[in-house]
């Protein structure tokens, strides 16, 4: 299925907030800060609102006598944060070398990935996708993505250098269950 033969408007779905229960509070909420960029939009004891500008993306609740999860357990795969431009995605990924670690970067075609783990375990994705235009198609018009490795030095130049024009506002989605 090609994204505009009338089969789904799911390429414009958005999620507007995804939430996870964490046994540390505090060291999650400045993961989520401090190296995936979110501001801290509210916050109590129990719980902490992260976010861009006034837009709530992710709900932090603590909940220290939940059950731990090995890798294998069914749950979130991964929560992806879209940024507008390749710049702000080398400036991601200056924020996760300085501060936490790397555990992959993909080239899709479409877009280009950062992935990580939070410190509760959950994947944590961060990508722009490039303009629609730029995208790879099959012979038979529909997309090909591809899964290549990233070109994380180009990426983190386009930091310094201003990279591309936006593409879209920031965005948070989830893949998986919880």
């Amino acid at each position: 299925m090609s994204a505009d033969d009338g089969g789904g408007h799911l390429h414009d779905a958005r999620i507007g907030r995804v939430a996870l229960r964490v046994a540390d509070l505090d060291e999650t909420t400045a993961f989520y800060r401090d190296v995936i960029g979110l501001a801290v939009l509210d916050r109590d004891s129990d719980e902490t609102v992260l976010g861009i500008g006034e837009t709530p993306l992710l709900r932090l609740r603590r909940d220290p006598d939940g059950p731990d999860r090995s890798a294998t357990d069914a749950g979130l795969f991964h929560a992806a944060f879209r940024v507008p431009t390749r710049a702000a995605l080398g400036e991601a990924l200056a924020r996760v070398r300085d501060r936490w670690r790397l555990d992959g970067a993909s080239d899709h075609g479409v877009s280009e990935a950062l992935y990580l783990a939070d410190p509760e375990g959950n994947g944590v994705e961060i990508y722009r996708d490039r303009p629609r235009e730029a995208w790879p198609t099959a012979a038979d018009g529909s997309v090909a993505m591809t899964t290549e490795p990233l070109d994380i030095d180009a990426v983190a130049a386009a930091a310094e250098t201003g990279g591309d024009a936006p593409t879209a506002d920031g965005d948070a989605a989830a893949e998986g269950d919880d």
